[in-house]
């Protein structure tokens, strides 16, 4: 029964390998994504105060589409660009020793001529003139590295799909690059504060909370460089 799902299984999969023979792979449509329902819904209303009607009378408009307005990303739907510049180093060695020798001789050759009674009675060869004579050694060692080595240099669009109570934003960004028949994804998102966003409407990966930042693809190139499904299998169930 278990080898009957086995087959099937395998052949579920087969089938739908099948449809990508000879086909690019194709693009995750952004329809009904997070990032898509924020940049289509209505924006909110601006607050009219003052300050707003002092701007609109002065020749000098600060106004997100003037000349010297702000153009951060601030509400639910903009747009802002995430720089991402990985490159990191870690490396950690660990190296511990330790010795230990020790020698324990005890020997009663005179004994009120005890031992030489007692030698009668023992089988050949055996005495108590030597009665105890131990030695023991030991010695550990261990050893340990760890060498890591990132980079990663790339830059992506992400909107603002949330303006949460404290006045914090949270970000998506999706982008998809297709070169022949490889596909490249790369998948941001997390949270940020208003504040650390530039002026050119720019904020580097480690000023975002909870980033998580995905970097792959799929295509040819990929797939040969993945084990079967028969093999994938193998490697759980056998126990060696």
């Amino acid at each position: 029964m278990l080898r009957l799902a086995l087959i099937l299984l395998a052949a579920l999969a087969a089938c739908g390998r099948l449809e990508d023979v000879g086909r690019a792979p194709g693009f995750d449509p952004l329809d009904g994504s997070h990032e898509h329902h924020a940049i289509y819904s209505a924006a909110l209303p601006e607050v009219q105060d003052k300050v707003r009607a002092a701007d609109a009378a002065s020749l000098w408009s600060t106004g997100q589409r003037s000349l010297l307005g702000n153009r951060r990303a601030a509400r639910r739907g903009d747009i802002l660009t995430v720089v991402i510049a990985i490159d990191e180093r870690a490396e950690i060695s660990n190296a511990t020793g330790r010795s230990r020798s020790g020698s324990d001789t005890m020997s009663i050759p005179q004994f009120l001529g005890l031992p030489q009674r007692a030698d009668r009675g023992l089988p050949p060869g055996a005495s108590l003139a030597d009665a105890v004579d131990t030695a023991s050694a030991s010695r550990y060692r261990g050893e340990g590295s760890v060498r890591r080595t990132e980079k990663l240099t790339m830059r992506i669009a992400a909107t603002v799909v949330e303006e949460l109570p404290n006045g914090v934003l949270r970000i998506e960004g999706s982008q998809q690059v297709r070169v022949n028949f490889e596909l490249r994804d790369l998948v941001v998102s997390g949270y940020v504060r208003p504040e650390d966003i530039s002026r050119q409407n720019e904020i580097t990966y480690d000023r975002i909370a909870g980033a998580r930042i995905a970097y792959g693809g799929r295509g040819q190139i990929t797939d040969v460089q993945q084990p079967r499904y028969g093999q994938q299998i193998a490697d759980i169930l056998l126990p060696f």
